[in-house]
């Protein structure tokens, strides 16, 4: 293996394993980059996938869809599992790569989105246990239902957590500002869907599918500008 490829190989791989505070700027830039990249695959397959299965309002249709293809159905809930673990490691590595504008609000940032994240698991408990109640459709409907409930709510809390991020954007200096207004559109989709599915009745949540594109932008910003920072 010659020179150009181990150090490629370095700027990609953690030298310090899952020791995230003591990343470099350009490894959390790529790990954070690699792991949203990673996470839009896998969350796209669970959603239009295994949770389109769910028929709201239609506890037969629900359950003839998710029998008929339970594979489809536990890749879904296997997905969600690696878009949590995932989004603890991305709240990580953004909180070494933005400590440096303000640690103090980089943290709250990190630790909003590890808790989104549990929330995410408890909200795919009830996809497991609402599979374990097939046999009766109308007991397994709402549980399945409750998914949607639990999650889009706990988006609440993601949805802070890029309020956060988006002010360190706009303030880092070392990212133009434009990203850091568009991760704040973002967060303000999440918190309207977050605050409308809690309080109204039948909401349904609209806002973040349309004001998602700082979420985009920022994965090429990481992995393209990210291995110019530095790495050490």
């Amino acid at each position: 293996m010659n020179a150009t490829v181990i150090a490629s190989t370095e700027t990609v791989v953690p030298r310090h394993g899952l020791r995230f505070t003591t990343w470099s700027p350009r490894t959390a830039a790529l790990v954070a980059g690699s792991g949203l990249a990673v996470m839009a695959v896998l969350g796209g397959f669970a959603n239009f996938g295994a949770i389109a299965l769910i028929i709201p309002g239609d506890a037969t249709l629900t359950a003839q869809n998710i029998s008929a293809t339970p594979l489809l159905f536990w890749a879904g809930v296997v997905s969600f599992v690696i878009v949590a673990l995932l989004d603890v490691l991305v709240a990580g590595a953004l909180y070494v790569l933005l400590r440096p504008v303000n640690r103090r609000v980089s943290a709250a940032a990190g630790w909003l989105r590890t808790v989104y994240a549990l929330l995410l698991l408890v909200a795919v408990s009830q996809l497991v246990i609402g599979f374990s109640l097939l046999e009766d459709p109308v007991a397994a409907l709402p549980v399945l239902e409750s998914f949607s409930t639990i999650w889009v709510i706990s988006l609440g809390l993601f949805g802070t957590s890029l309020l956060l991020v988006g002010y360190l954007a706009f303030r880092s200096g070392f990212m133009a500002r434009i990203f850091g207004i568009l991760l704040v559109v973002a967060g303000v989709g999440y918190l309207a869907d977050a605050i409308g599915m809690a309080v109204i009745p039948g909401f349904t949540a609209v806002f973040a599918q349309f004001l998602f594109v700082g979420e985009v932008v920022i994965i090429f910003w990481l992995l393209i500008m990210g291995r110019r920072l530095p790495s050490r």
